[in-house]
């Protein structure tokens, strides 16, 4: 099932989120317009918008509002992005140019602070304190999560904290989506909570799969570039079972590999032979499912509504996604 078809039902509404998005880039500055509406209209799919507009339709719709705050959400993961890129020195983003490579590093962070700010303000005018409060506190684990990454040395990187990096980077951004939600709707504390668990472990598991796609050697064959997060010496799970699993001799190309001082795409073969030797990309799909799991689990307390059953299957497709 594709992902139009899952959320067919919330179509409308989601045409109404895309309407408040492009709403804010329609400034006197030219420049801040084609950035934004240049990584805005890069083939997200929106994912955390729909969830935040599904929670809500859990209980007490309202309508504007729940726009508007899933506008800023989108606004906010979109200024990472740019952010994220300009510190990975990434040249690509879903298979384009990234911003920083047309436009530059200066243009794609202050662009990026642009967003930020203008989700801020939305949220502001709102006058939900439990909202500010949470989208706030989100954005702090966000950054504290790009220090972690940027801190971390593949030598002595454990799982434990590639997931602690991505709960910091990813997934709390998911809870936080699905917690606004319950929260214009009126929920209780603890569906609230439900929610907010659900987005995590799902957010979890939509990141984890992200990183074993970039190994997926499918990527070529559709014209996407393989193994870029070995190239930025990302470790993330994929690299971090491969070090963990590998044998002596093993041990000592990837090494080698990682101390290059660049990694070209002979270097990535290689890696992903040994990971294809191992199952490693098994492994990290049984991982994912394990998070996305849990995640179903938190759904039951909530009311039995189609909006429940499109989370379920919501979470199941962010597994489903082709290796």
């Amino acid at each position: 099932m594709s992902i139009n078809d899952l959320l067919s039902d919330i179509q409308d509404d989601l045409a109404r989120v895309e309407e408040n998005i492009l709403g804010h880039l329609n400034t006197e500055i030219p420049l801040l317009n084609e950035v934004a509406q240049y990584i805005l209209a890069s083939g997200g799919k929106r994912l955390r918008p729909a969830i935040l507009v599904l929670a809500s339709r859990l209980f007490n719709f309202n309508g504007e509002a729940v726009y508007q705050a899933a506008g800023a959400i989108e606004y906010l993961h979109t200024a990472t992005l740019l952010h994220d890129d300009v510190v990975d020195d990434a040249d690509l983003r879903r298979a384009r140019p990234a911003a920083r490579k047309i436009w530059g590093n200066q243009a794609s962070v202050l662009v990026g602070d642009y967003l930020l700010a203008t989700a801020f303000r939305t949220l502001t005018l709102q006058g939900n304190l439990p909202v500010l409060d949470t989208i706030s506190w989100t954005t702090s684990l966000m950054a504290k999560g790009e220090i972690l990454q940027l801190i971390r040395q593949y030598d002595s990187a454990t799982e434990a904290e590639y997931l602690d990096i991505i709960i910091h980077k990813t997934a709390c951004l998911f809870a936080a989506a699905a917690k606004i939600g319950a929260v214009f709707g009126g929920a209780r504390p603890e569906e609230q909570q439900a929610l907010y668990d659900y987005g995590n472990e799902i957010g979890i598991a939509f990141q984890i799969i992200d990183d074993a796609l970039d190994y997926a050697e499918e990527r070529e064959k559709i014209g996407k570039p393989l193994g870029m997060d070995l190239k930025e010496r990302k470790v993330t799970l994929p690299l971090s079972r491969l070090l963990k699993v590998a044998k002596p001799s093993e041990r000592a190309v990837l090494d080698a590999v990682l101390q290059k001082e660049s990694i070209d795409d002979e270097d990535v073969l290689t890696v992903v032979g040994m990971m294809r030797d191992h199952e490693v990309l098994p492994y990290t799909l049984g991982e994912a499912r394990k998070f996305v799991e849990k995640g179903k689990s938190k759904l039951a307390m909530l009311p039995e509504l189609p909006e429940r059953q499109t989370l379920t299957e919501l979470a199941d497709f962010v597994v489903d996604r082709e290796l």
